[in-house]
């Protein structure tokens, strides 16, 4: 049995944002009675990604921006800049990070550990909405 759903998040400027609870308010519907299942996350967006994380401590989020700027800086001679300087630095990053994720359903919730959390890693510096796909799988 599947269940789908696409769905926006809400606007954020770049940095590395927790989403747990976001996620989840748009996906309760399609948790419930999963016993035994999967949840897929792919994001429709080729300047963002999604990841799983820390999500006890908030400078967990400044580390992870600070260090994919440093792995990936935006001072780099980039020759694709169609939709402005942080076009090809947001791409490349989004590649490294990645566009989907997999996540157990047990019970009729997602079977993170203890101080998982889901994070959306905005790399535009302007504010944008970003669409999910949700995908259960039981």
């Amino acid at each position: 049995m599947g269940w789908q759903k696409t769905f926006s998040l809400t606007r954020r400027s770049k940095g590395c944002h927790l989403v747990t609870e976001e996620i989840h308010s748009h996906i309760q519907e399609g948790l419930q009675n999963v016993q035994i299942g999967m949840l897929f996350l792919f994001i429709q967006h080729t300047s963002a990604a999604l990841t799983i994380n820390e999500n006890y401590d908030p400078d967990v989020r400044k580390d992870m921006d600070m260090a994919l700027d440093n792995i990936v800086p935006e001072s780099l001679d980039w020759q694709h800049t169609d939709e402005g300087p942080d076009d090809s630095v947001s791409h490349t990053k989004t590649s490294l990070v990645g566009a989907s994720l997999s996540i157990p359903i047990t019970n009729g919730r997602m079977n993170l550990g203890t101080w998982q959390g889901i994070y959306l890693t905005e790399f535009r510096h302007l504010p944008h909405s970003r669409r999910i796909v949700a995908t259960i799988l039981s």
